[in-house]
């Protein structure tokens, strides 16, 4: 077992202030792999501090002095790449195609970031057309400064992936807070940094719980921002003290994203999108479509469609290449899946496929692939999140009844539609309120188009031009024509 009780602080690996000790366990053998040392505010001091000592210098080399570190990280990723597939299966619980996933999307992000970099060169400075005679305008993007990053356990590489790279680009130097149930894997971002010579104090990296690490980090008064992937309670919380100070907050929080498929669907094709939506990492995405719309014309088709489906999947060890979905990450994130089985029990609600469908391996965090049909809308499990492979089905007469029932959620991350005409996939797709919505698709989330939600999904946008200017400030220099630019 290894004892990790070390924060990167300043390019150094040194020892935690902290003396509490926290268990990292493999979700397949339930056997505890590591322990990690919680850090505490003395270690978020340190690292703010030497976050603050960098800034000066990294603000001030050009997006193509930055993009070249950049390309490091997706440069040294690439070489690790099977060692921290199976790192990451190991921690998260993640089949090894989907930990491949979570790491080839990771090193995309850092190259198209690169790019943004070399891009933002040629936006410093630019003019701005006025009506006014005589004066001048010029834009100038500059870095928010330091910026507090909290990641979950789901993505690990992935998510921090999709703050760090834009924040580098920008300028900024970063304090990176991994989850404590999965550390492990980013853990070699810090190795990273070492192996490319990025500068002293430009990537922090502590480990800990939300109460060592995470709520003194988001009230810290060095950081500039904060940007927040998880639950809403938590994210509500990190607003709370972001407000404190006025400082600004990126928010990526829950979702209950529905999958509408129409009439005019083929049921054997809509089952391969919907199984992708909500089983992929045993439903612990934030964008799982776990509300299933159905016209009531190919329902039944559709679930019968699903069952079959649903009954092929292998559990079992994640790291055997066979195996289709692995467990859940945690004992606790399995209890939390289990009460809301329990409330589905108690609510009588209508099973198409559950446990008593299956036998379960004898080890690990698993829960059954679970399909309810004809859930009431007042359901808890119709309304809220579950992040776990739990769907809940409901079937409509028409397209507007569809489109209502999607939007009827406090929460507006996902959407995907099925049709088997485009231009009512899309005609629908544009009445939905929600950040990404897939047409006839996959979940597919590319670096190049923004990630975000509308109402209690969260506040801002990751990833495309938008991800990166949640990390820059907007300048105008204004004066007389004549002015002139020494820069």
């Amino acid at each position: 077992m290894q004892r990790l009780d070390q924060q990167f602080i300043d390019n150094q690996w040194i020892p935690s202030r902290g003396e509490r000790r926290l268990p990292v366990t493999d979700p397949y053998t339930e056997q505890v792999i590591a322990e990690v040392t919680a850090g505490d505010p003395a270690d978020v001091a340190a690292a703010v501090a030497a976050a603050q000592r960098a800034l000066p210098a990294w603000r001030e080399l050009s997006g193509a002095q930055r993009a070249i570190y950049l390309d490091g990280f997706a440069d040294s990723l690439t070489r690790r790449r099977e060692e921290l597939i199976r790192l990451s299966s190991t921690n998260n619980g993640k089949v090894l195609d989907e930990a491949a996933i979570d790491l080839d999307d990771a090193i995309a992000c850092y190259r198209y970031y690169a790019g943004q970099a070399r891009e933002l060169d040629q936006r410093q400075g630019r003019l701005i057309a006025l009506e006014m005679e005589g004066v001048e305008a010029c834009c100038y993007h500059d870095p928010v400064g330091v910026v507090g990053l909290i990641t979950p356990w789901n993505f690990p590489l992935v998510t921090s992936a999709w703050k760090l790279a834009p924040a580098l680009a920008a300028g900024c130097t970063a304090v990176l807070k991994p989850s404590e149930v999965t550390p492990l894997p980013e853990r070699a971002l810090a190795e990273v940094a070492l192996e490319i010579g990025l500068p002293q104090g430009v990537l922090n990296l502590l480990q800990g719980d939300g109460a060592g690490i995470g709520a003194p980090l988001a009230a810290h008064p060095g950081i500039d921002k904060v940007s927040f992937t998880g639950s809403n309670r938590v994210g509500e919380a990190v607003m709370r003290a972001a407000a404190e100070r006025s400082i600004g907050v990126s928010l990526e929080l829950g979702g209950k994203s529905p999958i509408i498929v129409m009439v005019d669907a083929d049921p054997e094709q809509a089952a391969d999108w919907v199984m992708a939506g909500i089983y992929f990492n045993a439903g612990q995405i934030c964008s799982a479509t776990s509300r299933l719309i159905v016209h009531e014309a190919v329902a039944e088709p559709l679930y019968a469609a699903l069952a079959e489906r649903i009954d092929a999947l292998v559990l079992g060890n994640p790291l055997d290449a066979d195996t289709d979905m692995g467990p859940l990450t945690s004992a606790r994130q399995r209890e939390n899946v289990r009460a809301y089985l329990a409330m589905a029990e108690q609510e009588g609600l209508l099973v198409v496929r559950d446990a008593s469908h299956r036998e379960l391996p004898g080890q690990g965090y698993f829960v059954a692939p679970t399909l309810y049909r004809d859930v009431p809308v007042e359901s808890r499990l119709w309304r809220e999140e579950i992040f776990g492979p739990v769907l809940c089905a409901r079937s409509v007469t028409d397209e507007n009844e569809a489109i209502a029932l999607a939007n009827d959620s406090e929460f507006g991350l996902a959407a995907t539609v099925i049709s088997g005409d485009s231009r009512r996939a899309s005609r629908i797709g544009r009445q939905l309120q929600a950040g990404s919505v897939w047409l006839n698709s996959e979940q597919l989330v590319l670096p190049e188009t923004g990630w975000g939600g509308f109402k209690r999904s969260g506040i801002g946008r990751e990833l495309g031009p938008w991800g990166l200017s949640a990390y820059l400030e907007v300048k105008h220099l204004v004066g007389p024509a004549d002015g002139g630019d020494d820069t």
